[in-house]
């Protein structure tokens, strides 16, 4: 596809649907869309705004599952295509040495990151509201909680690949304890996985005639992807329309050593809510990207995002042509 040289490794296998006849879209959505139904476990009543990442001979995830109880869960599945998933009916129980921080509340819109030799799980961990909880496993069988990143109220924690300067990094959107009207994306950076300082502003909403989907507020999406371009940020913005939010996702490069600056930022979206399953469900009009695979030689992307709170879609791309793109469109 291009000569654009991708960080990651090879993923032959990864789902992956070329871009059907007569489309002229940079992304467009798999044809088994919604790839998970709601009611896929016994007690399910919605799966979406999930994380999936390769593993072994296949891939494993961590899914938000809200039960018949409309309680907010987390569940670890396994697949060997990344479309059809054995999520396990119940819920993930970390391992925690502080009972403060290792009691549950609830949980949900978690994301995986690989990091030099264990997955780290960021969620949005109830703590006398909603802030960005941590944890670690090398086996998605035993998960190590650690320290809240921030103190309430956050969403929205997205991790770097790798160190940045010699520190972890992260990605996070500070808000209030409810749905926000308002919404920016902050960088952090922490020498251990526990104390996070150095935080950097990174972008804010949109001017309402500049790009009205991403107006009112913003945040990550998937783990950053590293390319000579700058690090590939796929984040979502609302719009708040006269019959709500309108949850869409779009494209950013930020620098690849200080990614609290922005080079580039796309004034379309990539994908707006559209289908049945996008625009009818518990919360309509939501498309919310939380994970994507890469395979780092043919520059292939698979973005699982959640369609209307309530199932999860997939959407693939080619990365050098999101970063044309999103550089084409720049509204920086």
């Amino acid at each position: 596809m291009s000569e654009l040289k991708i960080a990651g490794n090879p993923l032959p296998g990864m789902p992956w649907e070329e871009r059907p006849e007569g489309c002229k879209n940079v992304m467009w959505r798999c044809s088994a869309n919604p790839i998970i139904p709601r009611d896929l476990l016994p007690t399910s009543n919605s799966i979406f705004n999930s994380a999936v990442v390769p593993f072994g001979d296949g891939f494993a995830g961590v899914f938000r599952c809200d039960d018949t109880n409309r309680r907010m869960r987390l569940h670890v599945g396994f697949s060997k295509d990344a479309i059809n998933w054995n999520i396990k009916e119940e819920p993930l129980k970390f391992q925690c040495d502080d009972e403060e921080i290792g009691t549950w509340v609830y949980g949900y819109d978690p994301r995986v990151c690989f990091i030099e030799d264990r997955y780290y799980v960021t969620w949005c961990n109830g703590y006398h509201g909603p802030t960005i909880g941590v944890a670690y496993t090398f086996d998605f069988e035993t998960f190590h909680q650690l320290e809240n990143a921030f103190i309430p109220f956050n969403r929205n924690g997205v991790l770097f690949p790798r160190k940045i300067n010699g520190r972890f990094a992260m990605l996070s959107r500070p808000s209030d304890n409810g749905h926000t009207p308002f919404g920016d994306i902050f960088y952090s950076e922490s020498p251990d996985m526990e104390f996070w300082r150095r935080h950097r502003h990174v972008m804010s909403p949109a001017a309402f005639e500049v790009s009205a989907w991403q107006c009112t507020k913003i945040g990550a999406g998937p783990i950053p992807v590293e390319t000579p371009e700058g690090w590939l940020l796929i984040y979502h913005g609302v719009l708040h329309s006269c019959n709500g939010y309108v949850y869409s996702f779009g494209s950013a490069l930020l620098d690849l050593d200080e990614p609290w600056k922005v080079k580039f930022r796309s004034g379309p979206y990539l994908l707006a809510p559209r289908e049945p399953y996008e625009c009818m469900g518990d919360v309509p009009n939501v498309c919310f990207p939380c994970a994507a695979l890469h395979d780092n030689e043919t520059g292939r992307i698979a973005i699982y995002y959640g369609c209307a709170d309530t199932v999860t879609g997939l959407a693939f791309g080619y990365i050098p042509e999101i970063i044309e793109f999103t550089k084409r469109t720049s509204i920086i």
